[in-house]
């Protein structure tokens, strides 16, 4: 792969697809013009979110070379000067501008009342993992807390972009999810610090098995009975006229089991974004929910 796609790390990209659940839980999947402005809103956090991979890889350059990994990123391993990965952080960053702007520029018909608040809300995910990567991301518990919330940015613009009205319990899924997906990730951090007693991150130091593990049972167990909660308020099913979304909770019980089974059992929790892409029986438990949800919603 080209030293510069690694850099911007399009595989990521897959994160911002948070930005379409507010379309998918509101049953406005088949409307055109909010599915128009979910993609523009998708590619605006893409955008913004490689300048901050490059921001990242910036200022750990010096830590990744001691990585047995991360020493491979272009910046760490020399295949981008530092000059030059400064100049596509700010390409990135003009783009993902732009890309809010395209609505406005055009005139698209489509464009919500809270569009200006999209721009405002990717301006402020922005700046916020700029602080992330240059400082807050040295504090257990914090940093989590920060990657989550980004999450929550992300649907919080969706929301706005397509003129979709947020479900109090659509906020607390999304954040208890990326908090969990995050403690697992420092699972494995904290298991790369028991066997080369170097801490990958600063903070690692301050996370511990028994912590880890006890934060991963709290925040998945959490974010269960709040999908279960979502799927039998009264204004859920008065919305989508049905009682049986509740059965869609099987597969997020089996998914939270599953990605605990990866991250105690098998240690590869490292990167959630791979677990995805390359575990089968996840992919099939996504599958399930999201076609079982389609079904009860929408047939």
């Amino acid at each position: 792969m080209s030293p510069i796609l690694r850099l911007i790390r399009p595989k990521q990209w897959i994160k911002n697809f948070f930005a379409f659940l507010p379309l998918f839980f509101g049953g406005n999947l088949l409307d055109g013009h909010r599915v128009l402005v979910a993609v523009i809103t998708f590619f605006a956090f893409c955008f913004a979110a490689s300048s901050i991979y490059c921001f990242n890889d910036l200022v750990d350059v010096e830590a990744d070379r001691r990585h047995p990994v991360k020493c491979k990123r272009p910046v760490a391993a020399g295949l981008i000067s530092v000059r030059q990965a400064y100049g596509l952080m700010a390409l990135m960053f003009v783009l993902a501008m732009l890309t809010v702007a395209i609505p406005v520029l055009l005139g698209t018909p489509s464009v919500s009342e809270g569009w200006q608040w999209v721009f405002l809300v990717i301006l402020f995910y922005w700046l916020l993992n700029l602080a992330y990567c240059a400082e807050l991301k040295d504090h257990a518990i914090l940093d989590v807390c920060i990657v989550a919330f980004g999450f929550v940015l992300r649907i919080l613009a969706g929301g706005l972009a397509t003129d979709t009205v947020l479900s109090h319990w659509i906020v607390l899924m999304t954040f208890l999810l990326t908090l969990f997906l995050s403690f697992a990730k420092r699972r494995d951090d904290v298991l790369r610090m028991q066997h080369t007693g170097e801490a990958p991150r600063r903070n690692t130091s301050r996370y511990n098995l028994t912590f880890i593990n006890q934060a991963i049972t709290i925040t998945g167990s959490v974010m269960l009975v709040c999908y279960i909660m979502y799927t039998v308020s009264p204004e859920v099913t008065a919305h989508f006229h049905t009682r049986h979304l509740y059965l869609t909770s099987i597969f997020v019980l089996v998914g939270l089991l599953r990605y605990i089974q990866i991250a105690v059992v098998d240690e590869q929790s490292g990167d959630p974004t791979k677990v995805i892409l390359r575990d089968r029986p996840t992919q099939f438990i996504v599958l399930g929910w999201l076609l079982a949800f389609l079904v009860i919603i929408y047939l």
